[in-house]
């Protein structure tokens, strides 16, 4: 591999870095080219792209990149592909999927939305990770529950109240 090549590798995952706030660092080295592909295509139906770099060449693009991976630039050691998501949790529930009985895909590290994860233990956390639109969701809802209750409230006492005041207005004074 020539400079140009490894300068337009660099550029390519420079450029994916900065577009995607969910990277996910895996290990698929004992993976045999089959298995490897199947990976892909599980990756590539849910629009996750997977890159395999060389570690140097994805350093240098942590770099370059105008985010903060801080410990994950630690992680790159031995074979490293990369995954870049839309979806914070979708590519750790696949990997959870795909390796059922095997060790492999592992997960070295992850930068979701400026947080990092470093460790194979971390998976069941990512996968339990809530997206911005349901944390939104539940907040609407919370805030919802405590006026509904007002209004509710208001509702049925306000018969009574209606009827405590037609019976004073007909009393005589």
């Amino acid at each position: 591999m020539n400079r140009e090549q490894k300068a337009e590798i660099v550029s390519n995952l420079t450029q994916k870095l900065s577009e995607y706030n969910f990277i996910y660092i895996t290990d698929v080295s004992t993976l045999d080219a089959q298995k490897t592909n199947q990976l892909r295509r599980e990756f590539f139906k849910d629009g996750i792209d997977m890159q395999v770099a060389k570690n140097t060449l994805i350093e240098i693009a942590f770099e370059n990149s105008d985010k903060n991976f801080g410990a994950l630039v630690d992680t790159l050691k031995g074979n490293t592909a990369l995954l870049f998501s839309q979806d914070s949790k979708t590519p750790a529930k696949i990997i959870k999927a795909f390796r059922k009985d095997k060790e492999k895909p592992s997960l070295k590290g992850a930068y979701i939305d400026s947080d990092i994860f470093i460790g194979d233990d971390q998976l069941d956390a990512l996968i339990k990770l809530k997206s911005k639109n349901e944390l939104i969701g539940e907040v609407i809802g919370l805030l919802q529950s405590p006026a509904q209750n007002v209004v509710s409230a208001l509702q049925s006492s306000g018969g009574k109240l209606a009827g405590i005041v037609k019976t004073l207005s007909e009393r005589p004074e």
